[in-house]
């Protein structure tokens, strides 16, 4: 069953972030990753979430998505995320 990675990041080192962004692709095809929303606009309909840059990637299934993370191909391009921007990020199974 697909699974999808949903992240809302607040980037606090512009310049360091893009070179996350070069990276972060490549570490995902291995494991069958995709983007799916990768910053586009926000808009709330409901609530009081006020996003950052939200970013959804899909795999294959939530093991797939878990073994990416943890992975040595995503392991550099993480270094530099986080270190580069807060984040909040899920894995959740989408709909059979």
């Amino acid at each position: 069953m697909k699974a999808y990675v949903i992240v809302d990041v607040t980037i606090t080192d512009p310049v360091r972030y893009e070179d996350y962004k070069k990276l972060t692709l490549a570490s995902m095809q291995p494991y069958g990753g995709k983007f799916v929303v990768r910053g586009g606009a926000a808009e709330i309909l409901e609530g009081t979430w006020q996003p950052g840059r939200v970013v959804i990637l899909e795999f294959p299934s939530a093991e797939r998505a878990k073994t990416w993370w943890s992975s040595p191909e995503y392991t550099p391009a993480k270094a530099i995320r986080q270190s580069a921007s807060t984040a909040n990020m899920i894995v959740v199974e989408g709909v059979a």
